[in-house]
């Protein structure tokens, strides 16, 4: 089968730095890969560019290619909208929009498709549930979603990205700044998505990495280092970097902008 993803001898820019450099890596359809490693080492970088969020920034370049599907999606031809739309994206902090919860819910949903009002009722129902969030909300869905605490706002923005059926979803960090039951319903709800979509994540939390995902990508210094299966990375890895990260023991990397020799703590959270 055809990989979902394909990235070949890619390099990230910002200006003339390399950001990310020379990444040869394949993922494949309705997997959870989560992408670890030390801060600065260019995972959101690469998470951005799996729908070409980068973009935004003007002095970004990528070099290689980047297939979705076969196609180059930095190919001249490719309609960004469109591919937003099938690789939807969740950041950090969440972002709402300055709308009711219902409206928020059937912001994309409403650009893309044409529905009747009770299927516009079938979609905010069926996602909120989705996102365990319907029973925090169902009475008050014409209320601002800017009264909603953080972890609910967080969810919200999941639901919205998962109405308008994506293929891929993408999280930076979604749990990094919640309470503990808002990143454990995130954590039940990306094990649900298992089998039907593709999730891509950034964490730096390696339980929250153990837990949920089927493949793993250790990145260090712009660079992947290792990857596989959630058990070969925790388990056996294979590379010395990669057994250093996971104890939390501090090796020797090169930095950008330092001598090689630069001793460095890569520590991540969880342990």
């Amino acid at each position: 089968m055809m990989p979902l993803f394909s990235l070949n001898n890619v390099s990230l820019f910002y200006g003339k730095a390399p950001i990310v450099r020379d990444i040869n890596i394949t993922f494949a359809e309705k997997r959870v890969i989560c992408i670890i490693g030390p801060s600065g080492s260019g995972k959101s970088t690469l998470l951005r560019t799996f729908n070409r969020m980068n973009d935004l920034t003007p002095s970004f370049e990528c070099k290689g290619s980047v297939l979705f599907d076969g196609h180059d999606i930095y190919n001249n031809g490719t309609k960004v909208c469109q591919l937003r739309q099938h690789v939807g994206m969740v950041f950090q902090k969440p972002c709402i929009f300055p709308k009711s919860i219902y409206d928020n819910v059937l912001f994309g949903v409403r650009q893309l498709y044409r529905m009747k009002k009770i299927e516009h009722q079938q979609v905010v129902e069926e996602t909120l549930k989705a996102v365990y969030l319907w029973d925090e909300v169902k009475d008050k869905l014409r209320s601002s979603a800017l009264e909603l605490s953080q972890g609910q706002q967080q969810r919200l923005t999941i639901a919205r990205a998962l109405a308008v059926k994506p293929r891929v979803i993408l999280l930076d960090e979604p749990t990094s700044s919640l309470d503990h039951k808002s990143a454990g319903a995130i954590d039940a709800l990306i094990n649900n998505l298992k089998g039907e979509i593709t999730v891509i994540m950034v964490t730096h939390k390696l339980d929250q990495a153990r837990r949920i995902a089927d493949d793993v990508v250790f990145m260090c210094d712009g660079m992947i280092c290792e990857a596989g299966t959630s058990k070969h990375i925790f388990e056996t890895p294979g590379k010395s970097e990669t057994k250093c990260y996971i104890k939390g023991e501090e090796i020797n990397v090169p930095i950008k902008g330092f001598v090689s020799s630069q001793v460095i703590r890569l520590k991540a959270e969880g342990y």
